[in-house]
């Protein structure tokens, strides 16, 4: 296994752009975790699955009508050999995926899946919800990134085109969801350097973070 950082934090905190910009200079591979469940909700969904069927959903985990993949600046999602990673980008994708995240039976198959994008060489890093809690609890350093609602919300919606008193209802409720659910709910690692990026361009935090993990690994 190599060298992992985790970047966790809410819906449009900066994530993936702060992720991607450090494992680029760092040289590192990238993966954001959250794909694996917005993979799985599109993929139920397109089957015609109940998101209710719990049962269902953790066999879909295993099926190869749908995969992962770690690129560059990118975490691709096929469906039937197709790349529909634009499409699960969607914020009622995203809401879908929140809630089959709910499921112990779902976590536990698609762990291993998310814990093996470390194998190799190269450094990792993970972005999510509970990477730094639970998929990789003893990485070498962790990032919180955090931002107001209002925020978030005006990021969320300029990135998708939507209304951005919608985009502030829709994160709060999925805020909610994920942070309140039973299994690995949404929260801050305890050794975790916490960023709040209201205030802060792109280049700001990557800095930030940067000087965090030099004095890391």
């Amino acid at each position: 296994m190599g060298m992992v950082i985790t970047i966790d934090g809410p819906a449009a905190s900066g994530k993936s752009s702060v992720s991607r910009e450090l494992a680029r200079r760092l040289g590192w591979n990238w993966v954001s975790t959250g794909a694996f469940y917005r993979g799985l909700a599109f993929a139920a969904i397109q089957l015609g699955i109940d998101l209710d069927d719990v049962k269902a959903l953790a066999e879909l985990t295993h099926n190869p009508v749908w995969k992962v993949s770690m690129q560059d600046a990118r975490t691709t999602v096929y469906f039937q050999n197709q790349d529909v990673t634009d499409l699960i980008a969607h914020e009622d994708v995203g809401n879908f995926a929140s809630k089959v995240s709910h499921y112990p039976e779902v976590r536990k198959a698609l762990l291993d899946a998310q814990r093996n994008c470390s194998n190799g060489p190269q450094g990792l890093v993970a972005e999510g919800r509970d990477c730094g809690t639970v998929v990789f609890p003893k990485a070498e350093a962790k990032v919180y990134l955090t931002a107001n609602s209002e925020h978030r919300a005006a990021r969320r919606a300029a990135e998708l085109g939507l209304d951005q008193g919608d985009m502030v209802k829709a994160q709060q409720q999925r805020d909610l969801q994920d942070s309140t659910r039973k299994v690995a709910p949404m929260a801050v690692p305890d050794d975790a350097l916490i960023v709040d990026t209201t205030e802060l361009n792109l280049d700001q935090v990557v800095d930030k973070v940067v000087d965090y993990v030099k004095g890391k690994i």
